[in-house]
């Protein structure tokens, strides 16, 4: 089965030869930057095709006869492709479920201490010459709220009880042992508010005008997830009326975010934004393409032994993992 790195850009291919191994199967790589039109050029004649980040449309798809498998190296493909589309035509999704925990759930506090101290604002005003202190949140006994208790939201809230702060979550299933509250008690009982759910179709549009109606007024909220779980109009209104005090923000509705005249830009001192970092860290970064590898090798091997298996299991550097489709 022949196979494609779809988007290795300049900073993944520097990676992408540390983790190429001898005995890998043959991988194409394309370093061209592509329009969404090109997708079924590109693509003709792959089976398998590894994508970075890459949107997938359906009417593009449906001209890539020989795909079977596609490697998302991330776990949220929902926002780039129809997950339903996809499975309706045979193609099989893959994600790199669990890479990057814990550096996804630092960088969100990273964003919320930036929301917390104003800290982008006061660097661009000393460095154009303003010296003016702005008061900051104390995060210490304030409570947090967080919407999604999977990997990254799990490891945001033991860092936010290690700052001191009480935390509280909400889960679409139980979870054994984890603080869990209805959603309208977190909404209205949270300081901050960290958005770290799935987006699926039943979780798009998950915060509306009601849910922020019901936040404390002042909330700091951040997500790091997926822009589509929040209603943009909704949101601006509530940064807009001050419901939302700040906002640390790395996904967008709208990406790359236009310099000038999106929505988000309202407001511009108060939502910090940041590109999303999905997870990139340089001590992971080699170990989440090794394990695109072995999807790649696990695709391989389903296509010549179709006899159903249970998810492979990776042992690379004592890390032990699963990698398997969304459910």
């Amino acid at each position: 089965m022949k196979a494609l790195f779809l988007d290795c850009n300049d900073q993944l291919a520097p990676v992408w030869q540390q983790v190429i191994r001898a005995d890998d199967p043959p991988i194409d790589v394309n370093r061209k930057a592509f329009a969404s039109d090109e997708l079924p050029a590109v693509l003709d004649g792959y089976a398998i095709a590894i994508d970075d980040h890459s949107y997938m449309p359906t009417p593009q798809i449906e001209r890539c006869p020989a795909l079977k498998h596609i490697v998302f190296l991330g776990t949220g493909p929902a926002s780039y492709m129809s997950l339903a589309d996809m499975a309706a035509r045979g193609i099989a999704v893959h994600i790199i479920k669990g890479y990057g925990d814990t550096a996804v759930a630092e960088h969100t506090v990273a964003l919320l201490f930036a929301a917390c101290r104003d800290i982008a604002r006061m660097d661009r005003e000393v460095r154009a010459g303003t010296w003016t202190p702005h008061a900051g949140v104390q995060l210490l006994g304030k409570t947090l709220g967080v919407i999604g208790l999977g990997g990254i939201g799990s490891e945001v809230l033991r860092i936010g009880k290690g700052l001191g702060m009480e935390a509280i979550a909400w889960n679409r299933t139980p979870k054994a042992g984890a603080p869990l509250v209805a959603l309208d008690e977190l909404l209205a009982r949270s300081d901050v508010i960290s958005m770290n759910l799935t987006l699926t179709d039943e979780t798009r549009g998950f915060l509306g005008p009601a849910q922020f109606a019901r936040m404390k007024p002042g909330v700091i909220f951040v997500n790091t997830a997926r822009a589509g779980l929040v209603d943009e109009t909704a949101f601006i209104a509530a940064l807009r009326s001050g419901r939302i005090r700040h906002a640390g923000l790395d996904v967008f509705h709208h990406e790359p975010l236009k310099p000038a005249g999106a929505p988000q830009q309202c407001h511009a001192d108060r939502p910090r934004r940041v590109p999303h970092p999905r997870g990139l860290d340089d001590a992971l970064a080699p170990r989440h393409r090794h394990r695109a590898g072995y999807r790649r090798r696990q695709s391989v091997a389903q296509r010549s032994n179709p006899v159903p298996r249970p998810p492979i299991r990776i042992a690379r550097s004592g890390l032990l993992r699963r990698c398997r489709s969304p459910q």
